[in-house]
């Protein structure tokens, strides 16, 4: 669970309140505005007040927390904070409420008026009822159940949506290439629109000076444009920063697009991309992303629950995605984000639910689920016949071959140690390996029996990850042996740049001649025997 106090504006709360608080959301220009919902469904603010948007009904700023009584007893949907700054909420039973800043009708009451204390949105939206909000920096977004996108206030770019930059003093609903399709998702960046479809496609529109609509080009959109990029991937999530954007696929794929002067893409560089690019290919499946539009930084979780962030993280601009000690996104934000807002509205729920991929790492090497066990060095490894047919090719034709029928509870295995083969079938459970590079090098040899080619990348990430002088030249020898070229390289390079200190090593002396040799004679071809 998140710990709440890392954002400044709760340590004003006492203990028993801190306790009290089910969800909760930190927002404004320096982070001075905060929200929070309790167990009793009081809705309760704190902070500032610029601009009126606590809905305390004045413009007085407040460092005790005060309820709101317009929305006691309110369970909230969704949550969301425009620069101004103005709120949209939605509740679970499909309201729509607004206020604070308005100086573009962003409250989408067809004024220009502020509104200091929390207003029903009802114009042009007779019976619809909304699951989710957005908001860019003066414009707004609505996500009705039933799959339809409103869309109100400042429109200089066209991120309403409508067919033209006038501004949009009330709802109206986005149509264009949405028309007659379910939207399930919903995003802002500053002054940028987008929307995720039931089928996975992505649909972008408004300001696009640094590519952050994902269209390919840095034209702005007045209507929604479809990101054909994307196409024939299925996207389940997408999340604008300032002035750029994250999807992630149901196979946990991660792209990104849009501005990058602060390495916010995370593609190792700061040049913007107007299409999506892949990044984090080689790490384990991600499964969350994280950005907001008053921020240049990025985060995202994987299978394994490892963290990374980049971007303009504490005034540096990390370039690449860097991992992190922190357990959640919402880490990254409270403690690196500029402002230090909260990304999503936070829920501190206690939540029991597991999903499959949590179930099954949880299961393996559990005696009391498995059906059969490896014996590896005397040490057994539980496991379940129907994950390894699903998740290895090898398994498969081993369950499917006649002597199957015959094959015991417990199998030996003598080809591997019971590191390496206990990490393989780790692996089979979880997407993941951890191992010291010097075991991963059998890891390797077995993944390259089995013929797991993913593995096999994994294990030489590992490998480059950990190479040292004192263990460069076995692992060359390995990366050889394994017929792993990408690998070979890369240590040979490693060897050759510290040619002096490798060759004082036991292990440059215990290979076989013949390796040796074709190493003196390789290394001499580029010129490191020179003096």
């Amino acid at each position: 669970m998140v710990d709440i106090s890392k954002w400044p504006l709760f340590s004003l709360l006492s203990p028993k309140e801190t306790a009290n608080i089910r969800q909760a959301c930190v927002f404004g220009t320096s982070a001075n505005e905060a929200v929070y919902i309790t167990h009793n469904n009081e809705f309760v603010v704190i902070g500032l007040n610029c601009s009126n948007c606590l809905g305390t009904g004045d413009s007085l700023s407040t460092i005790v927390p005060k309820a709101l009584d317009v929305l006691r007893g309110k369970k909230v949907a969704s949550f969301s904070y425009g620069s101004g700054p103005h709120v949209l909420l939605a509740t679970e039973s499909g309201e729509l409420y607004a206020w604070g800043h308005n100086g573009y009708s962003q409250l989408g009451n067809g004024t220009t008026n502020q509104c200091s204390s929390p207003a029903l949105v009802t114009t042009n939206l007779q019976g619809k009822r909304f699951r989710e909000v957005a908001c860019g920096s003066h414009h707004s977004l609505a996500l009705t159940q039933e799959g339809e996108v409103f869309a109100w206030g400042y429109n200089n770019c066209g991120q309403v949506g409508s067919g033209s930059t006038a501004n949009q003093p009330s709802p109206r609903r986005v149509v264009g290439c949405l028309q007659g399709k379910v939207v399930v998702g919903i995003s802002c960046g500053q002054t940028s629109s987008m929307a995720l479809l039931d089928n996975g496609e992505v649909y972008g529109w408004g300001y696009n000076g640094n590519g952050q609509l994902g269209v390919g080009n840095n034209g702005n959109q007045l209507s929604p444009c479809r990101l054909l990029t994307l196409q024939g991937l299925c996207v389940q999530q997408i999340v604008s920063g300032y002035a750029h954007c994250l999807a992630l696929t149901d196979e946990g794929a991660l792209y990104a697009w849009g501005a990058n002067t602060c390495g916010q893409l995370g593609t190792g560089n700061k040049s913007n991309q107007h299409s999506p690019v892949q990044v984090m290919a080689e790490k384990e499946r991600v499964v969350e992303i994280a950005a907001c539009h008053s921020t240049h930084t990025s985060a995202a979780k994987t299978q394994s629950g490892q963290v990374y962030m980049w971007g303009q993280c504490r005034g540096q601009s990390i370039v690449l995605p860097h991992l992190t000690h922190f357990s959640t996104t919402d880490d990254v934000f409270a403690c690196f984000a500029t402002p230090s807002v909260m990304w999503r509205l936070l829920s501190l729920e206690t939540d029991d639910f597991m999903t499959l991929s949590q179930a099954l790492g949880r299961e393996f090497d559990s005696p009391e689920t498995a059906d059969l066990k490896f014996s590896v060095d005397g040490k057994y490894i539980y496991v379940h016949k129907a994950v390894l047919k699903i998740r290895c090719e090898h398994f498969r034709s081993m369950f499917q071959s006649h002597w199957s029928e015959d094959l015991q509870e417990v199998i030996e295995i003598e080809q591997f140690s019971y590191p390496v083969y206990r990490s393989f079938l780790h692996f089979l459970y979880t997407d993941t390996v951890e191992l010291p590079p010097e075991d991963a090098i059998g890891l390797l040899d077995l993944a390259t029996s089995y013929c797991e080619n993913r593995l096999k990348r994994l294990c030489q990430q590992i490998i480059k990850r950990g190479i040292t002088v004192d263990n460069a030249f076995t692992l060359l020898s390995a990366a050889v042996r394994y017929d792993a070229e990408d690998l070979e390289e890369f240590c040979f390079r490693f060897c050759v740049n510290h040619l002096t200190r490798v060759t004082q090593t036991a292990a440059f002396w215990q290979v076989d001649g013949a390796m040796l040799k074709e190493f003196i004679c390789r290394a001499s071809r580029c010129g490191a025997f020179k003096n």
